[in-house]
């Protein structure tokens, strides 16, 4: 009962159901409602009119799609009606818009005819860049399909058929390749022919299957030529001469059988009779044919896959439709064809052959995922899928004359198709641009740590940086062959204690710090033995490196105090500072001071502003910077307010150019509007992208809880005032982390 009310709950709870409207373009003032309706609207609605092709450059048509159903056919709930399946169709347009960032309306028919579904879909053509058919009955399903793309001159896809048929023929290719087996030789048994397993069954023969070879049943058993009983012509289409008559007769040395009908369809005894290695994919929801138990119970080299999302190779659409629709509608494609759809298997199927990333690993439980047995189709969280399986699709689209605006250079494309996935990875984009474009050395003092392992490799594959790997060199050797990583020729592996400048780095050390205490031999065992931390930062001021890295497996001091001990802060300043860079959907902020100064005075504060904004430069951002407190411009006189304010005044003495202002409270620093309407007198004349706290406290209690309650990305953190570039891993952080926070300390170096 609780989970029905969960449900309830949730498709109920304040603004009701699943999906709203929100403007693309300000509509604020008067001017921007003549823009947005009468009279300026009128000048797109002219231009249109004269070219019918500029609709997609003055309207959201390039990037809407309808969702459209007539309810006869939902889920596994059946005929349950038009307004009965309108929560399933927001649910669609979610799935739309969180995995490729495809605008839906959904549209609800209420009519069994499908003539008359055809007739609102051809009459709706101006309005959608694409028409996404669902949970529509077979055989009215396919007949609907037909004469819209027949009739119509944008994309129409019935996702239950097409969907289930791309996914599962991604995993198909895979499980083929881990079992020796050929699509050509391979005996196919499909069970159910409805509107998915049909598309299945065509879309294996496209790939290679021999029709002769696809035996498809139905709740009357096997469909074989002369049957006369619960036939259709879409059936028919798949009838063949054989005696067999039962799916028990049929499975008898079949090498794949396929599942879209219901629970507990397949039996024990039927994998049993199945060829060496059978394949099989029990599709039916929410309870497949057989669970992977019951299956594998019987004989243990079956290869399974399911519906099902609690167990391995989930066949899952939503790895396939909304990247299908993204490319189509970029290359305003008049359809999406077979080879568009073979495109997309090809893409997914390759997708899972890759190493899966943490980021994926860690969103299902930390499980690890490796090509094999148990992973043949790529997870639906994976957000690598858009950006392989849309550039594929709008590629094929271009190949087979259907793409009515080309797209000239995939690679700016891809990185468009990233920036959709959140501001993070245009901003993460550009810094890797720039650190590819004079990749530096990066030192990596924990060179033995998986993490640390799989980052290098990435790093010397894109061209990001060239790692050095502290450790022993036996150990990191055989780290990387049971991770199966070729780093050996590429990455540079140092051990302390036979470096062959050990000796130097002691001495320097014993200089530096020799009126601290540490003595000659207590340096030596530092740097030999003790801290490869140290011998990092040793090798960064000996210039041996550019840059260091560290942190993945100590406390945040435990990377500075070093840092400090052998590097030391920039000549003039009082101390090294934190930084974080908080990215939104709609904006990118750089915070400080979030991890080092922990009551800081006025010059202080003033220091973090400017290495802040200095840091916000190398981002290629402007800085506009707020100095934060509780009060703004006086209006509260107290000791805090009061060292913020002195703050402010020795900035704009050291750096008179800088936009700064403050002391500001926090909503005035990030509204535009407060700041124009309240204190128009203000430096700062639009919202600040550089945020100063004025102690620590605030600043790390305030990006904590703005990543995780605000739903900001947290990039960092940056360490700000070092003589030399050194960045601070955090314990908990991933592979792809790693990566971004080398990429930063790269372009760190170049401005060094």
């Amino acid at each position: 009962m609780r989970k029905k009310q969960d449900a309830l709950d949730y498709h109920s709870s304040g603004r009701k159901g699943k999906i709203e409207v929100i403007p693309s373009k300000p509509c604020l003032t008067q001017r921007d409602l003549s823009l947005a309706y009468s009279p300026g609207v009128a000048e797109p609605c002219l231009e249109i009119e004269k070219n019918p092709e500029d609709a997609y450059k003055y309207t959201a048509k390039g990037n809407l799609v309808a969702v459209v159903s007539n309810g006869t056919a939902v889920l596994g709930l059946g005929n349950i009606g038009a307004l009965a399946g309108k929560p399933v169709m927001e649910g669609k347009g979610v799935l739309f818009k969180r995995f490729a960032d495809i605008d839906v309306f959904d549209i609800e028919v209420n009519s069994e005819n499908p003539d008359e579904v055809i007739k609102v879909c051809q009459l709706l053509e101006p309005t959608f860049g694409g028409i996404n058919l669902e949970d529509i009955k077979a055989p009215e399903c396919f007949y609907i399909e037909e004469k819209l793309k027949e009739t119509m001159n944008i994309p129409v896809f019935h996702d239950d058929q097409h969907g289930t048929a791309i996914i599962s023929a991604a995993g198909l290719t895979n499980a083929l390749m881990l079992v020796g087996k050929k699509i050509e030789e391979i005996r196919l048994v499909i069970n159910g022919a409805g509107a998915a397993a049909i598309a299945c069954a065509n879309l294996a023969i496209s790939l290679g299957l021999r029709k002769d070879n696809l035996i498809m049943c139905d709740t009357k058993g096997v469909i074989y030529r002369g049957r006369t009983e619960g036939m259709n012509k879409y059936k028919e289409r798949f009838a063949v001469d054989t005696s067999l008559r039962t799916l028990e007769e049929a499975v008898e040395g079949a090498d794949v059988l396929y599942g879209l009908s219901s629970k507990g369809a397949f039996t024990p005894e039927m994998v049993r009779k199945m060829a060496a290695n059978p394949i099989i994919f029990a599709m039916a929801n929410p309870d497949p044919e057989i669970t992977p138990e019951e299956a594998r119970a019987v004989r243990g080299d079956v290869l399974i896959a399911t519906g099902r999302s609690d167990y391995p190779n989930q066949v899952n659409n939503v790895l396939g439709f909304p990247f299908i629709f993204r490319g189509a509608l970029d290359v305003r494609a008049t359809t999406i064809n077979e080879d568009m759809k073979k495109a997309a298997v090809s893409a997914l199927a390759e997708l899972a052959r890759e190493e899966c990333p943490d980021s994926v690993c860690r969103a299902y439980g930390n499980v690890k995922f490796s090509f094999g047995r148990d992973y043949i189709i790529p997870k639906p969280f994976d957000p690598r899928a858009l950006l392989r399986v849309a550039p594929a699709v709008a590629r094929a689209a271009m190949e087979s004359g259907v793409a009515r605006q080309p797209i000239e250079d995939m690679e700016k494309y891809v990185e468009h198709l990233e920036s959709l996935q959140g501001k993070a990875k245009e901003t993460l984009r550009m810094i890797i641009n720039k650190a590819k474009c004079d990749p530096k050395r990066i030192v990596f003092p924990e060179g033995d740590n998986e993490k640390i392992l799989k980052a290098a490799q990435i790093l010397i594959e894109e061209g990001i940086g060239k790692p050095i790997l502290i450790g022993n060199h036996e150990n990191i050797r055989a780290k990387m062959a049971e991770l199966g990583l070729e780093l050996n020729g590429e990455v540079a592996i140092v051990d302390p204690a036979n470096f062959e400048r050990s000796e130097e780095y002691a001495e320097e050390l014993f200089r530096l710090r020799q009126r601290k205490g540490l003595t000659l031999s207590e340096a030596r065992r530092i740097m030999t033995r003790k801290s490869r931390t140290h011998f990092g930062c040793m090798m960064v001021h000996m210039e041996d490196a550019d840059t260091l890295l560290s942190g993945i497996d100590t406390h945040y001091p435990e990377t500075i105090r070093p840092a400090l001990e052998v590097i030391g802060k920039q000549q003039g300043l009082s101390s090294v500072h934190g930084l974080y860079m908080m990215v939104f959907n709609k904006g990118i902020f750089l915070m400080a001071d979030t991890t080092v100064c922990i009551e800081p005075t006025p010059e202080e504060l003033a220091e973090t502003a400017v290495l802040a904004a200095e840091k916000a430069r190398m981002l290629d951002l402007e800085p506009t910077v707020a100095m934060l407190s509780f009060s703004n411009f006086g209006s509260v006189s107290h000791p805090q307010t009061l060292k913020v304010k002195r703050a402010v005044e020795i900035v704009k003495e050291r750096e008179p150019n800088l936009v700064i202002d403050g002391e500001m409270q926090s909503d005035t620093a990030v509204v535009t509007e407060i700041l124009q309407k309240s204190f128009s007198f203000a430096s700062l004349k639009e919202a600040a992208n550089v945020l100063i706290f004025p102690d620590l406290n605030s600043g790390n209690i305030c990006y904590k809880l703005l990543h995780h309650l605000g739903g900001a990305e947290a990039i960092g953190p940056i360490l700000m005032g070092m003589k030399k570039p050194v960045h601070v891993l955090q314990r908990g952080d991933d592979v792809s982390d790693i990566v971004n926070m080398a990429a930063i300390a790269v372009v760190d170096a170049q401005n060094s």
